[in-house]
């Protein structure tokens, strides 16, 4: 959570973009999404990358790919695994939100 005595460099990006704003979603998000959830065992970060990037693609939550595109490849995922897995996925998610994060993937890496 985000008060007003926490330097700057030390905040989540969250925290950071909505942090004054919403600090319950910014608790949320640290502590429980990337705090419990995604430190599980039973799936490893570069997994939970894959299954994320390919959930918000089926969402058609293109506004979060870019973030989850670089976290995967931190997680050890690469562009040509990500981009066979969008491919993979346009027959099952539809191919409109399958062109989007393709577009998106593309933009990202090349940034």
């Amino acid at each position: 959570m985000t008060d007003n005595t926490t330097p700057e460099a030390e905040l989540s990006p969250t925290a950071k973009m909505i942090g004054g704003f919403a600090p319950k979603m910014v608790d949320l998000t640290d502590n429980v999404l990337f705090g419990d959830v995604w430190a599980r065992p039973e799936l490893s970060p570069r997994d939970r990358s894959l299954v994320t990037i390919i959930a918000l693609t089926a969402g058609g939550n293109a506004g979060q790919l870019p973030y989850h595109l670089n976290f995967g490849k931190e997680n050890g995922l690469t562009e040509a695994e990500i981009v066979e897995a969008l491919t993979h996925v346009a027959f099952y998610v539809g191919w409109p939100k399958a062109m989007t994060a393709i577009t998106t993937a593309q933009k990202t890496f090349s940034e």
